[in-house]
């Protein structure tokens, strides 16, 4: 629900927030007053000491200054527990009780202070009364201190201008008022949200790109979050039935309808090959990361084989490979490629805001020179993923409206200026004028890989580009088309990257908003009920989201709805049921690169535990990664090593492949194939 409205402000909390912290509280207040009764009554005879009679009195004060806060809270966890998140018909008492709450602080502090300064006088009485009384004094001090932090937690920069603006409510603002607040309030919230990211990266130098990157970083949160009245607990409702809803609508549907006629062998000889060229150059987008991905999959063993690297004195000619402070990096490397020293052009771990690490090498294997950009592994990265506006390039492709991601097509024109400018690139083709150029790259990397290899491919005509969990909101309708021509990308399950951009963003949000408006159950259930079905799975029929007739009478006002959600005048305001939510100019329609693999999880395997789990690979259009799936492992199938561990398991399953000629009969010669073998047969077919 809209967020509660305390001293004139909004705060980042809703009244029905207060259920799990507030039982928690109550249920450290009970213990608390029995063990201080206990030790007043079992204690009480030992108080005729000098200063007893200050210390007995601190215990009465204390048990009846409880006993009030004990019965204050029991109301509050109560009322919490009532209506629904769009229904806070029943909690309309939640603020007079949190100011009785927050009232009882003023003796509370005030007694805990006497306490502590009685102790101090160093009075002569029994030790057991003395520490009983000091735990207590500490364990209020505790709590006093734990409720300014929480205060600190759920304070909003922003509640001061939207409070007037709630309760005067919408159908008191004409249009022209209320579009001067909107503007205001997206003024102010992109101002707060740059604060944030400067504080939350302090570290990262004071550039242009760096404060380029600020300002699109809190452009972008501000327009995605200043037009919804959610708190965060929210939020983690509405994802919580969105991931029962589409479990329950896929439990639902039919099995697919088997084709009438199967792939043709070109078909699929044609997806077994890319699916061992995956396999192949996913080891060198891996490598990009250098030694703390290689530690983490090898978290045993890892330390020990390049640990000598770490601390070894650099050679000369070691030094001429990208001139870069490598330490321990080329030696992960190596291990994850397989390569030789002698045959990598140049390795840069450089990274700044829009400025990618890379790695050249040769690959003899594949006859091919592979070039690899890293994914997101720090601050900068993250700057550059979150700059997420479109740009327009300047690209000699063909191709009209080629306009791509900023951040990531700042990315990639660095690292085309690197390798053509520096001439990394006319090096390695002197030492290897046959090979190919191959451009790949992992989530961020994937991405500006994509792009690099568009700038390339004119220079370059039998370029290739692998591009793995690379992000959806990469380019415009037509250099996505372009791309297909030279481009797989490969997504794993549900990772959430390749259905990330800011429409479906903006889509996520309408779902949010509908799910959370027709849902009948109290918030404490839902997250309850959804930390359940995180951790245990379960039947998603057992928490409706959908209003039944019967629910209507119990509610106490009518539903507040999806508009009561948002900031009257926000674009979004006035959506329909169906109709898809516009982006703003800033923000258009971006599509992932290429042809895209999907390799799918068979059957369950546990929640978490993926030892046992089994993957099917198939050809799949961008339109099944338009909305963001959500589930325990959405984040989990982005991660490098686990699509590694997929791709392994795709590729030995699919290299078993059991061929039997025709013609039937029990007598059957079964021959396992290796993919190579079963490309050339099926061509020959």
């Amino acid at each position: 629900m809209p967020g509660m409205v305390l001293f004139g402000r909004r705060w980042a909390i809703a009244s029905d927030d207060l259920v799990f912290p507030g039982f928690f509280e109550l249920s450290l207040r009970v213990v608390w007053w029995i063990g201080i009764l206990t030790l007043y009554l079992l204690h009480r005879g030992k108080l005729d000491c000098a200063g007893g009679v200050l210390l007995s009195s601190y215990l009465i004060v204390l048990i009846v200054l409880l006993a009030v806060i004990i019965c204050t809270l029991t109301a509050i966890v109560c009322v919490s527990m009532k209506g629904t998140i769009c229904n806070p018909g029943p909690r309309k008492s939640m603020a007079k009780l949190l100011y009785i709450r927050l009232a009882l602080f003023l003796p509370e502090m005030g007694w805990a202070s006497l306490g502590a300064a009685w102790i101090a006088d160093d009075i002569q009485c029994d030790k057991t009364v003395v520490n009983g009384i000091i735990a207590t004094v500490v364990v209020s001090w505790i709590i006093i201190v734990s409720t300014v932090v929480t205060i600190i937690v759920v304070f909003d920069p922003l509640g001061g201008k939207m409070a007037p603006y709630s309760s005067a409510g919408p159908n008191h603002l004409d249009s022209h008022e209320s579009s001067q607040l909107l503007n205001g309030l997206k003024t102010a919230a992109t101002s707060v949200w740059e604060t944030r990211i400067k504080l939350l990266c302090c570290c990262v130098g004071k550039d242009d790109h760096t404060r380029v990157a600020f300002s699109s970083t809190a452009e972008l949160f501000s327009t995605y979050f200043s037009d919804t009245d959610l708190v965060p607990s929210d939020i983690a409702a509405g994802l919580t039935l969105l991931h029962q809803q589409q479990d329950n609508i896929r439990n639902s549907q039919e099995p697919d309808e088997v084709i009438s006629h199967s792939p043709g062998p070109p078909q699929e000889a044609d997806l077994d090959a890319e699916l061992e060229n995956c396999h192949h150059y996913m080891q060198f987008a891996a490598a990009a990361y250098g030694w703390p991905l290689y530690i983490y999959r090898n978290p045993f063993t890892g330390l020990c084989k390049i640990g000598g690297d770490c601390c070894r004195t650099r050679t000369a000619e070691y030094d001429l490979v990208g001139g870069d402070q490598l330490s321990c990096h080329f030696g992960s490397i190596l291990q994850t490629t397989g390569l030789q020293y002698r045959d990598f052009i140049h390795i840069s771990f450089h990274d700044k805001v829009y400025e990618l690490p890379f790695l050249v090498a040769l690959d003899h294997r594949k006859e091919s020179v592979v070039v690899a950009v890293r994914g997101t592994m720090s601050l900068q990265d993250i700057l550059t993923d979150l700059s997420a506006e479109s740009e327009d390039l300047n690209l000699e492709c063909g191709v009209q409206d080629c306009s791509a991601h900023k951040g990531i097509s700042q990315a990639a024109r660095y690292v085309y200026q690197r390798l053509i400018n520096d001439g990394i690139l006319s090096q390695a083709f002197s030492i290897a004028p046959e090979y190919r150029l191959v451009v790949v790259g992992h989530s961020l990397g994937a991405g500006a890989a994509a792009l690099l290899a568009i700038m390339l491919r004119s220079s370059y005509p039998q370029l290739r580009c692998y591009a793995f969990s690379p992000p959806r909101g990469l380019l415009s309708k037509s250099l996505y088309e372009h791309s297909k021509n030279f481009t797989v990308s490969l997504v794993l399950g549900k990772d959430i990257i390749p259905r990330l951009s800011v429409t479906n963003l903006e889509d996520l949000k309408k779902r949010i908003l509908r799910v959370i408006a027709h849902c009948n159950k109290p918030k404490y259930k839902i997250l309850l009920r959804g930390c359940w079905y995180e951790l245990f799975g379960g039947d998603p029929d057992n928490l409706p989201t959908e209003l039944d007739g019967g629910a209507q009478g119990h509610l106490t006002q009518p539903l507040l709805g999806e508009q009561s959600l948002l900031t009257h005048g926000s674009p979004t305001y006035s959506f329909s049921s169906d109709s898809p939510l516009e982006s703003p100019a800033k923000y258009p329609h971006l599509y992932p690169p290429g042809r895209i693999i999907h390799l799918e999880e068979e059957g369950t395997s546990g929640r978490f535990c993926r030892a046992a789990a089994r993957y099917s690979a198939r050809w799949a259009h961008e339109s099944q990664f338009s909305k963001i799936l959500i589930g325990p492992k959405m984040l989990t199938d982005h991660m490098p090593d686990v699509l590694m561990k997929a791709l392994d398991s795709v590729v030995s399953d699919r290299a078993a492949y059991v061929f039997c000629p025709p013609g039937g009969g029990s007598n059957v010669d079964v021959v396992s194939l290796n993919p190579a073998d079963w490309i050339f047969l099926a061509t020959q077919s």
